[in-house]
């Protein structure tokens, strides 16, 4: 036999540790990760009563891997217009909190004597909520649909864009040990700019050629596709001076605009959750249990920060959002625990060398303590809330009823016409400036080096302005003449003259940017024809202005861009019984829609919503019924209901809670019940002499009705007969394999004698 490679031997102890521990962990009902956690420490080198790994470095690049598949899943759960539509609250009480548990991680770290390169990694690493435990919790409890779950669950978007920033900012600082003004600045553009090439890039063509490949694109070779995507964006990524989890998290978001989004989410979960789980027990394999014991204080004390200090300014901020006090408080408890991602920048830490040994094992132990008190935390929050109603007066009453939800609007006065336009020419001056600019800095960098080494003469050049410049031909376009035809402009031409000058100077303006753009491009190609350039440039933009075939690949790029970018949507929006904004006004209204799905062992199966009078037993409105393709909106009392029929009800948290508890229960219930009754088995039974089947045909035997089984073979002579017709006759010592529940084969021959009998004596009665 040939000798196994270490890694192997690794991968198999690791995983056999992990499967192990993690049915032990999920017996004790705690979250999985902790289970991985603890299996690394079993396998690690610190465990000397079980067998280690033997080469940690390779276990260190599966690990890396784990951290880009996990940074991609979260990618795919993430969306730019989710970001966008989680509003005010989320932002603002993420932003709040994060801020104040790094400020206060930074000065518990000095206060502790640390250096400012580990007190600064602290704030950052307690900062972090975990995605996957907070999620795992909620939903094992029960509480995902609830109005503060939806909060915490868009607060946790916000906090992974934030992370993702954090780490190429602390990458940044870590290498030049300084924060310089210019620096962070500079970084901060081109990480902006990075997400927006490849956002917009990334929108345009990658659904188009997946909707242009769908019919070859099974699920191999879309899990395959869609694993080079993600790689080679982690290249790119890397190349250009960026984490490998930033460019694995890009793709994933830019994949979570595709209609074939769930369809890749189920794909790559088990890749994520095999590299995950490697990944976790890699975290463990570092704990140092003399390092624990040497810091328990330090670990006692900061997981007293995380807890108290999330609990703290998470409420807060979702209080000063605008939320009620009891959402508020469910939330800052919810988020009272740290996870991956501070393990993700503790090893982006030690990999750069910048942090102390004892802080990686120091927060793994600060993140398990914190995990295992989650749920705890979570049951916690409802009698807190309670102890908190009873002491706060009564003239803090919107303190409780949150500002947003107790009727307190603002007016927003209408803006004039001249607001209107300038904010919608902005826009698009701003959004095409910056994809310009991505387009001539990828040219500088990578076509135009490309290029005059291969041609380095005149005409190299004039190939790198005619590639670049008709490459950002459309979008010059779009930015000089877009909105020029709105209903804003139309109406300020034709109200005065006046007008009409100052329309002028900013269509003036907008080709005055568009030549600077072309500048831009020339100058640094031909720098001792500056006059001429200018000249070449108003010529090249009035050009590009009038010409038909700009115009034309103008307005399929922008549509193929809006089509793509809203397709999900839309058809979302088309499967959705309730609309959007009406479920977000209802959650404002603390009540929410939720589906329930109609089981076929239900015993809500044939009785009329009248007889279920979910109104009376759970508080909740059933507004519709989708059976299918077909839905019934608003449905009477008289509706019927049928297996796999989903209802959409409509409730407040306990109402939806309560219908959710009692469905569940009542099918569980009769799922037992089915498993017990409906269980098909088979039997044989040897016709004998004498027997009432010898000489007698399968149709003339009727087991199906007289018996409630079925002949599914017959043995005859040594020979298996299985293919027969109605019309063959039953011999002696044939041997007949029945089918059928358990009761009715072992009752097969008396039953059929008997009936046999009952058949004999009625037709012997006068």
């Amino acid at each position: 036999m040939g000798h196994l490679p270490p890694l192997i031997h690794d991968l198999a102890l690791i995983l056999i540790t992990a499967g192990v521990v993690t049915i032990v962990f999920k017996w004790l009902k705690q979250p999985v990760v902790l289970g991985y956690i603890v299996a690394g420490f079993l396998a690690g080198p610190y465990y000397v009563f079980f067998p280690s790994v033997t080469d940690s470095a390779n276990i260190s690049i599966w690990a890396e891997i784990g951290v880009i598949f996990l940074l991609f899943a979260l990618g795919l759960e993430f969306s730019f217009k989710k970001l966008i539509s989680v509003g005010g609250t989320a932002s603002i009480a993420s932003v709040f909190a994060l801020g104040s548990m790094i400020a206060i991680g930074y000065i518990a770290g000095q206060l502790m004597g640390w250096s400012d390169m580990n007190s600064i990694f602290l704030g950052c690493m307690i900062s972090m909520s975990s995605t996957t435990i907070i999620i795992k919790t909620l939903t094992d409890t029960g509480m995902q649909k609830q109005k503060f779950a939806g909060i915490v669950f868009a607060m946790l978007i916000v906090e992974d864009l934030v992370a993702i920033v954090m780490m190429v900012l602390l990458s940044t600082f870590a290498v030049s040990q300084r924060f310089e003004g210019m620096e962070l600045v500079r970084n901060i553009m081109i990480l902006g700019l990075f997400l927006l090439i490849w956002f917009v890039v990334g929108i345009y063509l990658i659904p188009t050629l997946l909707k242009r490949f769908q019919q070859y694109l099974n699920n191999e070779t879309l899990l395959v596709v869609v694993i080079g995507l993600c790689l080679g964006m982690v290249l790119f990524a890397s190349s250009a001076g960026f984490s490998s989890a930033l460019g694995a998290f890009v793709m994933g978001s830019i994949l979570a605009e595709t209609v074939e989004m769930k369809r890749i989410e189920h794909l790559v979960e088990p890749l994520k959750n095999l590299f995950g789980a490697i990944f976790f027990v890699s975290v463990g394999m570092m704990i140092d249990p003399e390092i624990i014991v040497d810091h328990i204080g330090t670990i006692l004390i900061i997981s007293c920060i995380v807890v108290f200090g999330r609990m703290f300014f998470a409420t807060l901020g979702v209080s000063v959002s605008g939320q009620s006090l009891k959402v508020a408080v469910q939330s800052g408890f919810c988020l009272a625990q740290i996870g991956e991602f501070s393990f993700i920048i503790a090893t982006l830490g030690v990999t750069l060398g910048v942090i102390d040994n004892f802080l990686y094992p120091v927060i793994v132990a600060v993140s398990t303590l914190t995990t295992f008190g989650t749920p705890y935390f979570i049951k916690a929050s409802t009698p807190v809330y309670s102890m908190l109603e009873k002491r706060i007066p009564a003239k803090w009453e919107r303190l409780l009823k949150g500002y947003s939800s107790d009727g307190y609007e603002t007016t927003v006065n209408r803006k004039s016409d001249w607001n209107s336009l300038l904010k919608k020419v902005g826009r698009v001056v701003g959004i095409y400036s910056l994809i310009s600019l991505s387009v001539i800095f990828i040219s500088s960098q990578f076509f135009r080096p490309w290029v005059l080494s291969e041609i380095p003469s005149f005409w190299g050049r004039l190939i790198v302005a005619a590639v670049t410049i008709l490459t950002i031909a459309p979008f010059l376009r779009a930015m000089a003449v877009r909105k020029n035809k709105s209903r804003e402009f139309k109406k300020l031409w034709a109200d005065n003259r006046l007008n009409r000058t100052g329309l002028l100077m900013l269509i003036a303006a907008r080709y005055l940017i568009c030549i600077v753009f072309v500048l831009a491009v020339l100058v640094p190609l031909f720098p001792n024809a500056t006059a001429v350039l200018f000249v070449a440039s108003m010529l090249i933009v009035a050009l590009i202005i009038w010409s038909q075939a700009v115009k034309k690949q103008s307005r399929r790029m922008e549509r193929v861009f809006f089509e793509n970018l809203n397709r999900k949507e839309r058809l979302e929006e088309q499967m959705t019984t309730v609309r959007k904004e009406t479920v977000k006004d209802l959650l404002d209204k603390d009540i929410h829609v939720e589906e329930i799905v109609v089981s076929q062992t239900s015993p809500s199966v044939g009785k009329t919503l009248k007889e279920l009078n979910f109104k009376q037993i759970s508080g909740v409105n059933v507004v519709s019924i989708i059976r299918g393709p077909k839905k019934i909106n608003i449905p009477d009392g008289n509706v019927c209901l049928y297996p796999f029929d989903k209802l959409v009800v409509v409730g407040s948290d306990e109402e939806i809670q309560t219908c959710l508890s009692r469905v569940a229960k009542y099918d569980k219930m009769n799922e037992a019940d089915d498993e017990a009754i409906h269980h098909i088995v088979l039997s044989n039974y040897i016709v004998e002499a004498r027997s009432p089947f010898e000489g007698k045909t399968v149709r003339e035997l009727n087991t199906r009705e007289r018996a409630e089984c079925m002949i599914i073979g017959i043995d005859r002579n040594g020979h298996s007969i299985t293919n027969f017709t109605a019309d063959l006759r039953i011999a002696k010592d044939d041997v007949l394999w029945i089918a059928g529940e358990k009761e009715d084969v072992n009752m097969f021959g008396r039953k059929y004698a008997d009936d046999e009998k009952d058949r004999e004596k009625m037709q012997t009665e006068p």
